[in-house]
């Protein structure tokens, strides 16, 4: 083996590990989901938990930041759920879809329809609470349920659905969309 075949192969080798470790276009590094509301692993505040069935919490949505967004972002899709629940199917606590790509943040009560904190196009679509808009935490008494915030970055401009979409369409509709997901769980039970 020659000298310069052996330093080929070392700077073939050295630029590969480079390119893998750069970060894609679009946001240099992981696409992230963050909130000063909800910490990973963490039991949720008695501000986010819903007020009603039984709990007694404020019932305010989380403010949430997101960054290194993808390349080719066109839309963003949030939605909360809980798999613990004992229906045989979960129960989905917040359905936001349509959240334009120059957005990175959404407030605390951005999920109140009544406070209109969501950017201009975005639609809150019906929890399983049965009305538009974020809903808490509230499992029944026992073991804490997990609840999954994911931000969905989409490669389309807007998802088209009905008005009175069940949260499983437009959960559909935004994984055949989905280009990545950034995500946060906490806990909760009583």
């Amino acid at each position: 083996m020659s000298t310069a075949w052996t330093a080929g192969v070392w700077l073939l080798a050295a630029v590969t590990m480079a390119a893998a470790q750069t970060p894609k276009a679009g946001g240099g590094g992981k696409f992230s989901l963050s909130s000063p509301d909800l910490a990973e692993g963490k039991t949720i505040a008695a501000a986010q938990v819903f007020n009603g069935f039984g709990c007694s919490g404020g019932n305010i949505s989380p403010a949430l930041s997101w960054s290194n967004v993808p390349a080719g972002t066109r839309s963003f899709a949030l939605l909360m759920y809980d798999p613990d629940a004992p229906t045989g199917s979960g129960w989905w606590h917040w359905v936001v879809y349509n959240i334009p790509a120059s957005v990175s943040s959404l407030p605390a009560g951005a999920g109140d329809p009544k406070k209109n904190l969501l950017p201009a196009g975005a639609v809150q679509g019906r929890s399983d609470y049965g009305t538009a808009g974020y809903g808490g935490p509230c499992p029944p008494p026992g073991k804490p349920h997990r609840y999954y915030l994911r931000l969905y970055a989409l490669k389309a401009d807007r998802l088209e659905l009905p008005v009175d979409a069940t949260a499983a369409l437009v959960g559909f509709n935004v994984n055949a969309a989905a280009l990545a997901k950034a995500e946060l769980m906490g806990f909760y039970g009583r």
